[in-house]
């Protein structure tokens, strides 16, 4: 009997050295948990037996345990490596169409040729679909999804409406109108530009021209061109103006031979915006004029002919002080130049934040939440069946899986360009393997006085 107790404890010392041996070679595995050797005595008795003078029958390994600690952070310059601090797992699949799960705390990340989040095993990372204000559309496991980061932000919008302020310079000399043209700074007083859009995203350059009309007081021509293409105004309404037509206002450049119909702004003697007249030299209620549309000869590459755009010189006209134009005695200057049109956007960076959600920017300026990343977390974490890859399994023991986002209820915080340590202090770890290793001698000697014991009885004549 004492041969198989001894034998117990050396297997037994065999075991806590192996544990020990796994937390050590794992010290550097991002995500690992550190595992315990869990020992119970072996100990049986008949109904009748003598039990204050029975003896043990030796030691027995219960269990190897994972031990969920929380390990320590490293910082990286990776925005797809990421850590939770505090309680959960991230969910994986091997397949995009898979419903296999399986749960990690190892967050080191990177896009696959498709743009889906893998893990370094290649497991898709799974995140909660997103609306667009950000708020999570549903928290169940069921309905997850791959997280994809896409590379553009899809349709181009194009520029409908240009919202400008600016200040002209009242003492600047009044130009003849019939003399305008667009190629000659001399037959014009200011001009500036800003970048439109199409309906394919391609971009274009439209110029605003100032006129100061020299038959007026405190009035100025405003012409508009598209690519050095000079383009009609109409009025707010859409209706057409025909700039060779004498009974059309305010026409340029008819003795130039480019002659264009233009818009008409009035300011007061102190410098504040009257308003806006149409090439008809109608007012404009609010403030705006319209381009005719900018047809196939300037939008060649296919896009929208018809497009318009809408030129606003009052962008708040419910406001105490609107925002527009004036005429003071200083240089010309533009204080607010907006067009509301947008080519297609290219990923220039994603960001991700404490709850999970992740946000992409694109080139043309704008950023979108794209999704948010599922947090899981179990009843009993030292129940889950432990996978390879620092990954693991649901069991009856672990209980179900539950989904949530992450900072909200017992979830912890998801922290990007960072990744959880193994969670193996070092020196415990080698204090134990010497506990291990004198247990094992101890056990193997045991079991050599126990055969010098057997041999010195069977020497007995």
């Amino acid at each position: 009997m004492s041969f198989n107790i001894a034998l117990s404890g050396v297997s037994a010392s065999q075991k806590d050295l192996d544990t020990t041996a796994n937390n050590i070679a794992n010290v550097n595995t991002v995500g690992f948990k550190e595992s315990r050797a869990e020992f119970g005595d072996v100990y049986a008795a008949s109904l009748l037996a003598a039990g204050r003078t029975k003896v043990g029958d030796g030691v027995l390994t219960q269990e190897v345990s994972q031990q969920f600690s929380q390990g320590s952070l490293s910082f990286t310059n990776n925005a797809l490596d990421m850590a939770i601090t505090g309680n959960g797992f991230f969910a994986t699949v091997p397949e995009i169409t898979s419903r296999d799960f399986s749960f990690t705390r190892a967050g080191q990340f990177k896009l696959d040729s498709n743009n889906f989040v893998v893990n370094s095993v290649g497991d898709n990372l799974l995140g909660f679909p997103v609306n667009p204000d950000g708020t999570s559309a549903s928290v169940a496991l069921s309905t997850t999804e791959p997280v994809r980061i896409p590379d553009s932000s899809g349709s181009p919008t194009r520029t409908t409406e240009v919202d400008m302020r600016f200040n002209l310079p009242a003492g600047d000399q009044g130009k003849v109108a019939a003399d305008f043209d667009p190629n000659d700074p001399l037959t014009y007083n200011a001009a500036t530009s800003v970048t439109i859009y199409d309906s394919l995203g391609d971009s274009h350059v439209m110029t605003y021209y100032f006129v100061k009309d020299n038959n007026a007081t405190n009035e100025w021509y405003v012409a508009t061109s598209v690519d050095d293409q000079l383009v009609d105004v109409t009025d707010s309404a859409g209706n057409p103006v025909d700039p060779t037509n004498p009974a059309t206002v305010n026409t340029l450049g008819t003795a130039s031979g480019n002659p264009v119909a233009a818009a008409k702004m009035r300011f007061s003697e102190g410098g504040d915006f009257i308003g806006i007249f149409s090439a008809d030299n109608v007012a404009q209620a609010d403030n705006k004029f319209v381009t005719e549309a900018l047809g196939p000869i300037i939008l060649a590459n296919g896009s929208d002919a018809n497009q318009t755009i809408d030129v606003d010189f009052n962008l708040d006209l419910a406001g105490a002080d609107p925002n527009e134009p004036t005429q003071f005695a200083s240089a010309f200057e533009v204080t607010s130049l907006e067009q509301n049109g947008l080519p297609v956007g290219r990923l220039t960076g994603i960001d991700i934040a404490a709850d999970g959600l992740v946000r992409a920017t694109f080139s043309n300026g704008t950023s979108e939440p794209i999704v948010r990343v599922a947090l899981v977390r179990f009843a009993n974490e030292q129940g889950l069946t432990q996978q390879s890859g620092t990954q693991w399994k649901e069991s009856i023991e672990s209980g179900e899986a539950l989904a949530g986002e992450a900072t909200t209820g017992t979830f912890g915080d998801i922290n990007s360009s960072a990744l959880e340590q193994a969670n193996v202090n070092l020196t415990t770890e080698l204090i134990d393997m010497i506990i291990a290793q004198r247990n094992f001698q101890a056990n193997s000697r045991a079991l050599e006085v126990n055969n010098q014991l057997n041999q010195t009885i069977l020497n007995i004549r």
